[in-house]
């Protein structure tokens, strides 16, 4: 009995494009690191990669969507040269960290518990009415009619719609965090 402790949930997301992996979580460290390090082989080096690999890495990312997800720039001389993310890229990460949280909210079945022990700004706080509930397999998308003339949607678990007994109808808060909105009843 001692050992159910140790079960945790645990999941692996990934972007894909036309059905080929573009990029997990080792892809999004990579790009991570290129857009703080605005260079490729320190990327790499913090990384404990061979920029070979990292090289290789982005080209085949590039094949596999049609484009580049990183620009370079030679420095000369001087040196100065480096790599940044393009529009692509910064997506692609943005997208894979943007899911990555999502999953993780609701993977770790906290949203309900974490919403009654925070203590916010109130100006992070939007009262509402319930205005539809639409639950699809693990997740469930709630929209509010808050006090000012705005609906937000909020995208939580069906397990958290569940346990909250969320109908249309139901007077709540969203509660806006900087990668999230939640609810509490």
């Amino acid at each position: 009995m001692s050992n159910r402790a140790k079960f945790k949930p645990a999941f692996k997301v990934w972007i894909e494009f036309e059905g080929k992996r573009v990029m997990g979580k080792g892809g999004a460290a990579i790009l991570e690191q290129i857009d703080h390090s605005r260079s490729i082989s320190k990327a790499a080096e913090s990384l404990n990669m061979s920029y070979r690999y990292v090289w290789n890495y982005l080209d085949e990312v590039n094949k596999i969507v049609g484009q580049s997800v990183v620009e370079t720039f030679k420095g000369g001389k001087a040196g100065g040269g480096g790599a940044q993310l393009n529009e692509l890229g910064k997506y692609l990460l943005n997208e894979y960290k943007r899911v990555s949280a999502n999953v993780a909210v609701c993977v770790s079945g906290k949203e309900s518990l974490e919403v009654k022990v925070l203590k916010i700004s109130a100006r992070n706080h939007l009262k509402g009415k319930v205005s539809a509930v639409k639950e699809d397999g693990v997740m469930a998308l709630v929209k509010i009619k808050v006090t000012e003339p705005a609906e937000i949607t909020a995208l939580i678990s069906a397990e958290s719609v569940k346990d909250l007994k969320i109908k249309v109808g139901d007077e709540v808060e969203a509660v806006v965090k900087a990668t999230e909105v939640m609810i509490a009843k």
